[in-house]
């Protein structure tokens, strides 16, 4: 629908007040805003990309590999210079199915993306260096346009934040809980596990001996969420752990959490900035992906990063069989305990944190991009 929509961007933005200097738009809906910005409004265009810039090198280069290989859809490994070879799997799924319309919006963009006069990523430099540096250097795509690494990104406070720091709070649990013990489990706001799964992962956690917050969904809107924790993980499941782990159906603010010196792991699905509020706080990760968008990719950033663990035949494919709770004890007792995991998480926190400073890298970047409007 937004896309449909694009072509009265053209005369708003010519009729604002003051006038407009530049567009950023979402790279979602770059092939339909750029020609607007450039032909018709004569406005320098830029991009906000909010996945890695692994992706965004994948995004740019698919149109070669398309006309590399006389296709017109993803049809096996992909090599992107200076990236390396990207298997067929890693990218999203839909890809392979050249009548999807994500698949034709997915190419426009990745056609189109190469005439914007500048792209912002939420990632930063140390955590992605190479794929950074083969989209400056002209390697993915000669002339690729100017790639400004500005992240990571912080999320604004919210009305949520305030309301659920009372004395029953997520983090008022951890805060009675030793440094570096507790494992965190949530799997993001548009994912839902089935119950057979679900019921693996707690008695996974209950056999791991370590304590545990964990964010449990259901179904993928919240309102439509009805069942009772108690239902959901089976008869005892609550009394056996209570003290050591808490779960909860409620929103709690990740941020938060993963900056409380009492959580020491994060098994997360690799959302993009999941990824990023790990890094940034210096958490360990257990990448288990919860579909197959970017989340494999974004896995390879954590993996080549060196801050966590990518179990690649961990899935919530209907067609994958569970993952069983020995192995989830096991995996989470492992990289618990993996001081060579945890030290270099450290050391991305660091990188993370010296990134936004004045002076860092990514305060740099946005420095470098503000003069271009200017």
């Amino acid at each position: 629908s937004l896309r449909r929509s694009a072509h009265l961007l053209g005369p708003l933005i010519a009729g604002a007040t003051p006038r407009a200097s530049a567009v950023v738009t979402d790279v979602t809906l770059a092939s339909q805003v750029i020609p607007i910005a450039k032909k018709e409004l004569q406005l320098p265009c830029h991009i906000l990309f909010s996945s890695c810039a692994t992706m965004l090198s994948f995004l740019a280069y698919f149109p070669t590999y398309l006309d590399g290989a006389n296709a017109d859809h993803l049809a096996g490994d992909v090599d992107i210079p200076g990236i390396g070879r990207i298997p067929v799997d890693y990218p999203p799924n839909v890809l392979r199915n050249p009548d999807s319309l994500f698949t034709k919006q997915f190419i426009a963009n990745g056609r189109e993306i190469a005439e914007v006069d500048g792209i912002l990523v939420n990632t930063f430099d140390a955590l992605e260096p190479e794929a950074l540096a083969a989209l400056r250097d002209g390697k993915v795509v000669p002339g690729f346009p100017p790639v400004y690494a500005v992240g990571p990104l912080k999320s604004s406070a919210t009305d949520k934040e305030a309301a659920h720091g009372g004395a029953s709070s997520p983090i008022a649990w951890l805060g009675e809980q030793p440094a570096r013990s507790v494992v965190y489990v949530a799997f993001g706001n548009r994912n839902a596990a089935a119950l057979d799964q679900i019921r693996e992962i707690g008695a996974g956690l209950e056999a791991s001996g370590s304590r545990f917050l964990w964010v449990v969904k259901t179904t993928v809107v919240d309102r439509d969420d009805t069942s009772e924790l108690k239902d959901v993980l089976g008869d005892g499941f609550l009394e056996r752990v209570q003290g050591r782990g808490l779960v909860t159906k409620e929103w709690v603010d990740q941020e938060a959490v993963l900056r409380h010196p009492a959580v020491g792991l994060y098994v997360s699905h690799c959302g993009w900035n999941s990824v990023t509020e790990s890094a940034a706080c210096g958490v360990p990760m257990l990448a288990w992906m919860m579909t197959l968008g970017d989340q494999r990719l974004v896995a390879t950033v954590i993996r080549s990063a060196g801050f966590g663990l990518w179990l690649e035949h961990w899935s919530w494919d209907s067609k994958s069989s569970l993952v069983r709770v020995a192995e989830i004890a096991e995996k989470v007792k492992a990289v618990m305990g993996d001081e060579a995991i945890s030290a270099r998480a450290k050391e991305v926190g660091r990188e993370a944190t010296k990134a936004v400073a004045p002076g860092g890298s990514s305060h740099r970047s946005m420095q470098e991009f503000l003069a271009t409007l200017s």
